[in-house]
């Protein structure tokens, strides 16, 4: 991610954080380091799509009441990507003849 994406993603995750209960033992700054480091490898559209599966409840895996760990959220990112990918395959003018 560039500069401008990672501050992009630490806007989302912060909102990611806002929507679920958080412990008051957590050390946010820490956290926010952990989860960007987790995702730096991700495009920016698959982790704003993640994330906001998890806030709508769409993702069927973790406990929807708890924010999802970091490792559930690079799931979640992996699952957009691929499904993106697929549907940029299905898109017209996206089949090559040969």
């Amino acid at each position: 991610m560039t500069a401008a994406e990672l501050q992009q993603a630490t806007k989302a995750l912060a909102a990611m954080f806002s929507c679920f209960p958080q412990s008051a033992l957590t050390d946010v700054e820490m956290q926010m380091r952990g989860y960007l480091g987790a995702v730096r490898d991700a495009e920016l559209a698959d982790l704003q799509a993640a994330i906001q599966r998890f806030v709508r409840g769409e993702v069927r895996t973790g406990n929807p009441q708890f924010c999802p760990s970091s490792a559930q959220l690079c799931i979640e990112v992996r699952e957009r990507r691929v499904m993106r990918e697929l549907m940029a395959r299905r898109a017209p003018g996206a089949l090559v003849k040969g």
